[in-house]
């Protein structure tokens, strides 16, 4: 090696002195001027970064560089390390950082290897070698490897950076052992049992992946190993694990066992493979205990914009209770058909007219012109019609909510601006009235849990409030009229004999097909579906909403 070299005629030099004086010192002298600083014969002066030699090294004098720069890095003569780099101003902190960060007590270097000109670094020759290395908490080994360049003088050396101490290390990055640093191990989003991993639900992985990234973990138990830090010392990435930890965990509010029967629901093979989405939440507190969909074009259950036809029939009498005085047995006339605004509405095929129908008997059979004579009749005023609007937000706070963790969802929406036939259509859910699963799901909930509870996935997230509560009044209508539907109307031949289920179905018309939908509750969850090109609510989101109502 290098210094051994110098030693020696270092050594030479002094007893010529003694034999020979001055002349034999400048003959000495002269030797050893013809030698780098590195040792190799032929070239003259050190190292000159600013005129690199476009010439690879040759793979001898490549490994003959490394393997010096190697010694010198395993007997922890950094500063001779360094010197064998193009930078070592810049090499020698480095390597320090090391030696400190990994709490390093011992290194060794095996299999040095050319590996040929380097890809990476033009005018490189690349040496690969294996890494050992006595860290805090165990033994680390990994492969690495190092670019060797050479000036035009002829002078080879290591080219630094940050990579030479591990792969792909960034400039602002470095390495630490022992306990691993918060950050090193990803956090765990898990249900609320605190153990089921939500990425394990195919229509969670998505959100679980959104949640880890915006939501703060908690507990957990630090492993130690080797890690990368960032500048702030916060963990990047676990690079080696001595002893395994716990990682920390984000708790949401699904429920595993509910949310494993909505996986299935949405498959189920009455609804021929069409795309459909739902929604459980826990009527109590807004808690989601339950989320899946199917298809292509995201998650329907909280993204999926579509008229909610009959369903919205909930809102539409409320507003009739609140708003208009009427009660459940108010006359409701259901007729075969009926002009408002100059636009014609009629009922869905096989529903009798009956004149004499009051509003309760009208929400049962889910009677479109029912709901259009008296919304239009008691709701819209001198052109204005915001009152299904204002019921919609005052009562059932419809309005743009945080479910939690960054998850992304879309609002409903029921204009204030309506024209034309939009201000009779809108009280049977269509025109230019749109929901969500999420947001139809917490409809029923608010009527079963009489006051509306803001859905949330996240336990602590801040919930929003509804302007004013829902009257028991009008919770104690809506509650008898839903039973209804249950027990003798539409959503009978899916929900009835279920015990105390109240529910509402819709089918709502879009360009040359329809969607299904029903929404219901019983003495857990409330539970909205909707299933797109589905031919009744009942006979399409009635399957899915039935599952997770039995629980199977």
């Amino acid at each position: 090696m290098n210094r051994p070299v110098k030693l020696g005629l270092v050594g030479a030099c002094t007893a010529l002195l003694v034999v020979g004086g001055i002349g034999i010192f400048n003959l000495v002298h002269g030797l050893t001027a013809g030698a780098s600083q590195d040792g190799q014969s032929g070239s003259s002066g050190s190292f000159d970064p600013s005129t690199l030699s476009s010439t690879p090294p040759s793979n001898t004098e490549a490994v003959k560089r490394a393997r010096a720069f190697l010694d010198s890095w395993s007997e922890q003569r950094l500063e001779g390390a360094a010197g064998d780099t193009d930078r070592p101003g810049t090499a020698a902190p480095a390597l320090r950082d090391y030696k400190e960060g990994l709490h390093l007590s011992k290194l060794t270097f095996d299999h040095v290897l050319s590996a040929g000109p380097s890809t990476v670094t033009p005018g490189a020759t690349k040496v690969t070698f294996d890494v050992k290395a006595e860290v805090a908490g165990g033994t680390w080994t990994y492969s690495s490897a190092v670019a060797v360049v050479r000036s035009t003088n002829g002078v080879s050396a290591v080219h630094w950076n940050k990579s030479v101490l591990y792969p792909g290390l960034g400039d602002d990055q470095s390495l630490t052992a022992g306990k691993l640093p918060a950050g090193a191990s990803s956090a765990k989003v898990v249900a609320s049992d605190g153990m089921t991993d939500l990425s394990t639900f195919a229509s969670l992985r998505g959100i679980a992946t959104t949640i880890g990234q915006n939501a703060k973990p908690t507990g957990g138990t630090t492993g130690t190993g080797v890690a990368v830090v960032d500048g702030d010392g916060d963990g990047v990435k676990a690079l080696k694990d001595f002893s395994k930890g716990r990682p920390p965990v984000i708790r949401t509010t699904i429920d595993a066992r509910l949310q494993a029967v909505a996986e299935s629901a949405v498959k189920n093979p009455q609804l021929q493979e069409k795309p459909a989405g739902t929604v459980a939440l826990d009527w109590k507190n807004g808690h989601i205990l339950a989320l899946a969909y199917t298809g292509g074009d995201g998650d329907i259950a909280i993204n999926g914009i579509k008229s909610p036809g009959s369903t919205m029939k909930i809102i539409t009498s409320a507003a009739l209770f609140d708003q208009a005085g009427l009660t459940a047995n108010s006359p409701a006339p259901c007729t075969d058909s009926l002009v408002a605004n100059s636009q014609l509405f009629h009922n869905d095929p096989g529903l009798k007219a009956n004149p004499g129908s009051t509003l309760s008997q009208a929400f049962t059979v889910s009677c479109n012109t029912a709901f259009i004579k008296d919304g239009f009749h008691y709701l819209v005023h001198d052109g204005d019609a915001s009152a299904l609007h204002n019921e919609a937000v005052n009562v059932f706070g419809m309005g743009s909510w945080s479910i939690g963790g960054g998850v992304a969802t879309t609002d409903p929406s029921i204009p204030t601006d309506v024209q034309a036939g939009d201000q009779a259509a809108q009280f049977i859910g269509q025109g230019r009235v749109t929901a969500t699963p999420l947001f139809m799901a917490s409809v029923a909930a608010t009527v079963r849990g009489v006051g509306f509870k803001q859905p949330i996935i996240l336990p602590d997230q801040h919930q929003q409030t509804a302007p004013r509560p829902i009257s028991t009044r009008t919770a104690g209508y809506l509650q008898s009229m839903m039973r209804s539907v249950a027990t003798s109307g539409t959503a009978a031949p899916r929900l009835g004999g279920l015990p105390g289920v109240g529910a509402k179905t819709g089918t709502a018309e879009e360009g040359d097909h329809t969607n299904g939908w029903l929404t219901a509750y019983d003495s857990r969850i409330a539970v909205a579906a909707l299933v797109e090109g589905g031919s009744s609510g009942v006979d399409s989101a009635g399957h899915v909403v039935r599952q997770l109502l039995t629980g199977s």
